[in-house]
């Protein structure tokens, strides 16, 4: 149960700022709710960053190549990208809850497919195959949908995004805890980390279940033709701010997912860094990442000219610390970049949910926020077959050129997010 702990102690923090409150009871409601919803994120996590440091073991169990074994990650996050938008319109059409349990429940079935057949089964790696594809598709209408869920348990703008910076922070932790939890299991037995999601599933099921209250629909959802219509007005209205974010978030999971794999593989290669040892390494820029999330979070309100310079501010960061790299290789200097680089990830990603979340309408949000993890997924899926790519050339070369990407995406943010007023939606 030493998932929960960061989302339980961000709870019991938040709850106590509201004491005092005229309304302690709803408050204490919606603080279950966010807890609740907190543990989805963290849940899709770990199911698919849990094999990352098990995947040479994995691949000699099964017999395959690296490049098979990497396709269960990769098949995660693609079909995930594919199935996004479609658990973001039926969240907005029937019910955020309808979709996320029964997405929970088909990633836990995908997880047990995935571990019973590599249990019972010889040469199960296809099989093994589907299971993480029905993982995918369950992640796809779970972890996107509780951004749109945050708006709509909280009206005040300051409590939106707090709860956001809190899920961003859960997201985070569950990227964290992943490296050291999926190597102690596989240390077990290679294929425990399979059998481990299921578990958390039953878990955060349970969780959705009974500690929200889904807050009632104001308005009859559009149908299919008059949804399509409203979605195409929205990005033509809101077009300029809203690909700045996608593509934002996009670059951000595809610079932190790159930098772990290459990470990863450097520990292995160049200093013989194995199990456990390895994932707590690979924990440490995460460990930064988290807590920047969560103090950002609380920090930026609804101040939308503070959170364009602080994604700015965190951008910049970034860019330097991936720079920094470029010149050195030895281990701790690139740990301590790292461990920077988490800083900038972290100070940017709870704005770019807070601008998607706050600037769209509460009928669009499910569907606008799924085309936004959409791109954040599509970053995952590219970072490390990218950087597999570049590490083959020459060190400096690779992390020069991709500072020099951030450094682009900061430019595209001045340009696309103007916010005039300080609590007011003008872009």
């Amino acid at each position: 149960m030493c998932e929960y702990v960061v989302p339980v102690c961000s709870y019991y923090m938040y709850l106590m700022q509201k004491k005092g409150s005229k309304n302690n009871v709803e408050n204490s409601k919606k603080m279950w709710g966010l807890l609740s919803l907190s543990s989805v994120p963290l849940v899709m996590t770990l199911g698919n960053s849990m094999l990352i440091p098990v995947l040479p073991k994995i691949g000699s169990e099964l017999d395959v190549s690296s490049f098979m074994v990497s396709l269960l990650i990769t098949a995660y996050s693609v079909v995930a990208i594919i199935f996004i938008p479609v658990a973001g319109y039926l969240s907005d059409h029937i019910g955020r809850k309808q979709v996320i349990i029964p997405s929970l429940i088909l990633a836990g079935i995908g997880g047990l497919v995935a571990g019973l057949a590599a249990w019972k089964i010889d040469h199960s790696y296809w099989i093994i195959f589907i299971g993480r594809l029905l993982q995918g598709i369950g992640a796809a209408g779970a972890a996107p949908i509780v951004m749109p869920f945050v708006g709509d348990l909280f009206k005040k703008k300051q409590e939106v995004s707090e709860g956001l910076g809190i899920i961003e922070t859960s997201n985070t932790f569950g990227k964290v805890l992943s490296p050291i939890f999926g190597a102690l299991l596989a240390s077990i037995i290679w294929y425990l980390p399979f059998f481990a999601f299921p578990v958390f599933c039953a878990i955060s099921i349970i969780m959705v279940s009974y500690l929200i209250e889904t807050p009632p629909q104001k308005e009859k959802p559009k149908k299919f033709k008059q949804f399509l219509k409203s979605v195409k007005q929205i990005f033509k209205r809101e077009g300029r701010w809203l690909y700045t974010v996608f593509i934002t978030g996009g670059i951000l999971m595809y610079i932190l997912f790159g930098i772990l794999f290459y990470l990863s593989t450097f520990l292995e290669e160049s200093h013989h860094i194995h199990g456990v040892r390895k994932g707590v390494m690979l924990a440490f820029p995460l460990l930064a990442l988290c807590l920047t999330s969560y103090v950002a979070g609380k920090g930026i309100g609804q101040d939308q000219l503070k959170m364009k310079w602080l994604t700015v501010g965190g951008l910049s960061l970034l860019t330097l610390a991936v720079f920094v790299i470029s010149f050195n290789k030895e281990l701790y200097m690139m740990l301590t970049a790292l461990f920077a680089a988490g800083i900038g990830i972290g100070a940017t990603l709870p704005s770019l949910d807070a601008f998607v979340t706050e600037g769209i309408p509460a009928e669009q949000r499910g569907s606008i926020s799924s085309f936004y993890n959409s791109t954040r997924f599509i970053g995952v899926a590219a970072g490390p077959p990218l950087f597999a790519i570049f590490m083959k050339g020459h060190h400096f070369l690779t992390f020069t050129g991709n500072a020099f990407v951030i450094l682009l995406t900061i430019l595209l943010v001045l340009w696309g997010i103007r916010p005039q007023k300080k609590g007011k939606q003008t872009w």
